[in-house]
């Protein structure tokens, strides 16, 4: 087996993370050749060729119609709750949570040996253990709306983002707002793809909401921003490419959920998607479709979903936001529903494990529109009880029925 196939995200024997190109651990030598062993990941990758790809079909139609407990953490400044993980032991199941590290003078202390500094690459100086990212696990609530993002279990980095926001129309009526997006892996910085597209989107949104453009053109208008904004960094000097220089422009996808006065409005490109779970659990919906090789086998009448969805090519995705994107196409639509319940806005990390709006609605704890936090660290700890092979990340918006407006009790 070659260096650049080994596939492991961490080593074996401490947990270190590492590169496809290594041929051994940086922190304990292992040969990771031969410690490699096969995993079941499903990274969102671009499908770059279409010599696969089916004769035209009509877009399918889009009709309105996968636990984790509370843990206490302190808020920071931007309104983020950043609870980063102990590191992951050799078994990805079996991560042990350790206490808090004591902080130095001179910097932050290691999680792992708790006695070195963290230098400036976020290493340990004393036993060289890679130290949790600020990415690694975040928590938001906003208002009404509340998000979790992780890195799973398998992933060295997490490469999905999330961005809410609160608004108003110009009759004062409360407007919550959610982007989720999932870097494309096969991409030069998916991450940075990823936290400026959600960024763009949510704050184009919560500008052009209180001027009353329709939420449906808001929304429309939010991702062509969002593309330009990840079109950019496809611009930036050659320097700060020269260490993937052989991969693909920043790529992502984004799905968002805009909920003001009895209108759901939704937009995406890509594969990540919105669920609709109304309160009493009547008629749950999938209310976007993907943008992917297996959508593509179904719509066109070549697989049917079962046979689409296990092929190995399921996961390759046909539209994303970036500057080597083929014409790109938002996907925009609005639902009026006649009963309350919420919104789950999420990247394929979650629903690999819970991919029908039936399994949705049955691990969506039960008062999610009141407790939308507690209920999204639900959903993602059911993503890292099955196995966590991706980023996994989900925002609740809950929907309070016709005539009550977004933001009330």
């Amino acid at each position: 087996m070659t260096a650049d196939t080994h596939r492991l995200s961490a080593c074996p024997g401490c947990a270190e993370p590492v590169e496809p190109a290594d041929l051994y651990c940086g922190a304990c030598g292992l040969n990771l050749a031969s410690a490699a062993v096969p995993e079941a990941d499903t990274p969102t990758v671009a499908l770059r060729t279409r010599d696969d790809a089916p004769p035209a079909a009509a877009a399918p139609g889009r009709t309105g119609a996968r636990s984790s407990a509370d843990g206490g953490a302190e808020p920071t400044t931007d309104g983020y709750v950043l609870q980063p993980p102990a590191p992951r032991a050799a078994d990805p199941r079996a991560s042990v949570a350790a206490p808090a590290a004591p902080r130095g003078a001179d910097g932050q202390a290691c999680v792992a040996c708790r006695a070195g500094r963290v230098d400036g690459d976020g290493y340990c100086e004393n036993c060289g253990h890679a130290q949790p990212r600020e990415r690694d696990h975040m928590e938001q609530e906003s208002g009404p709306v509340a998000a979790v993002s992780d890195r799973g279990l398998r992933h060295h980095r997490n490469e999905d983002a999330f961005a809410l926001a609160t608004a108003s129309l110009p009759d004062g009526t409360p407007v919550s707002v959610a982007v989720v997006c999932d870097g494309v892996s096969s991409a030069t910085r998916p991450d940075e793809a990823s936290a400026a597209a959600s960024r763009t989107a949510a704050d184009t949104l919560r500008e052009a909401l209180p001027r009353g453009t329709h939420p449906q053109t808001a929304m429309h208008e939010a991702i062509l921003a969002a593309a330009r904004a990840v079109d950019a960094l496809a611009g930036e000097p050659a320097g700060a490419r020269e260490h993937a220089a052989q991969q693909n422009a920043p790529a992502c996808t984004l799905v968002s959920a805009v909920v003001a006065d009895g209108l759901l409005v939704v937009g995406w490109v890509g594969d990540s998607r919105a669920y609709w779970v109304p309160d009493d659990r009547s008629a749950p919906a999938r209310l976007t479709e993907d943008d992917s090789w297996a959508a593509q086998m179904v719509a066109a009448g070549l697989m049917s979903e079962a046979q689409a969805y296990a092929d190995e090519r399921a996961h390759a995705i046909t539209g994303w936001l970036g500057a080597d994107a083929y014409e790109l196409e938002p996907h925009t639509a609005s639902f009026k529903p006649d009963r309350p319940g919420v919104v789950v806005v999420c990247t394929d990390g979650l629903w690999n494990y819970a991919e029908a709006a039936e399994q949705m609605a049955e691990i969506l704890p039960a008062d999610a529109a009141a407790r939308p936090l507690h209920s999204a660290r639900v959903l993602v700890g059911h993503a890292l009880d099955g196995g966590g092979h991706d980023n996994v990340t989900v925002a609740l918006v809950p929907f309070p029925g016709p005539g009550t407006g977004a933001g009330s009790g």
